[in-house]
């Protein structure tokens, strides 16, 4: 069995456990704050199924999104059609980004930047987002330090989600390989979908974090070219990090 990219099943997770306007740790509230006075549009990188797009379209915003998946897509296209929503969605690589539009922003949130595997693919996307910005545009995105207590081979547990038709949807986590030295760690997911006790589906995915020191990636954007760069600590703007358990916003502006 091939490894899925936020597959079907994936996605009904995801559906199931990242709600339309759920906020993580706040950022939802910041993200909505930061853009209030965007009269241009926006760009949602790696939209997903539309947590944070769609209430962002309802405050009045004008927001396209970007995702690599095509069922996230899709759900995320439902959502919005079942609230009477018009959005343009389109599904690209970001390492190969060529929308039609340049941006007054664009944003990536929920840590989902660290799901760029490869640290050249994730300089390359910084640098085509950059080009999708218009001059003076404003990228933001956060991004966490993982758990780095673990061991390449352990087990990282299961969970169960019941889905609203009775189906069951069963999730077992295997840690892969990890690399302190390289700041990355692959796990392997499998879903499993279960009908009246029979298992009906199956599906695979590699999942991949690769994260970044917070100053670390400040120099990476600069180096792209970005000034201004502003690290948040746990969606309060201008907050300086103080510890590792913090999640960290960027915003940053293109010449």
């Amino acid at each position: 069995m091939s490894y899925s990219y936020y597959g079907k099943l994936c996605t009904e997770v995801y559906d199931l456990t990242k709600r339309v306007g759920q906020s993580l740790d706040g950022d939802l509230e910041y993200y909505q704050a930061r853009l209030s006075s965007c009269k241009g549009r926006i760009l949602e990188a790696m939209v997903g199924s539309g947590r944070v797009i769609i209430p962002l379209l309802e405050a009045g915003l004008l927001v396209d999104g970007v995702d690599y998946s095509p069922e996230m897509l899709e759900s995320c296209r439902k959502r919005c059609e079942d609230r009477s929503l018009t959005v343009r969605l389109f599904e690209a690589n970001l390492v190969e980004l060529d929308l039609p539009d340049r941006y007054e922003a664009i944003i990536i949130p929920g840590g989902s930047f660290l799901l760029i595997e490869n640290r050249e693919d994730s300089i390359a996307a910084l640098k085509r987002l950059y080009e999708h910005l218009q001059p003076g545009g404003r990228l933001l995105l956060d991004l966490f330090l993982p758990d780095t207590h673990f061991e390449s081979g352990g087990f990282s547990g299961s969970s169960t989600f019941h889905l609203p038709d009775g189906d069951l949807i069963t999730m077992e986590g295997k840690l892969l390989e990890a690399s302190l030295f390289d700041q990355y760690k692959v796990s392997l997911l499998k879903y499993e979908k279960w009908r009246n006790g029979a298992l009906i589906e199956t599906e695979l995915q590699r999942f991949a974090l690769r994260w970044y020191g917070v100053h670390e990636f400040k120099l990476v954007l600069e180096s792209i070219g970005f000034t201004d760069v502003v690290v948040s600590a746990n969606y309060e703007f201008g907050r300086a990090p103080s510890d590792g358990k913090q999640n960290y916003a960027y915003e940053a502006i293109r010449k």
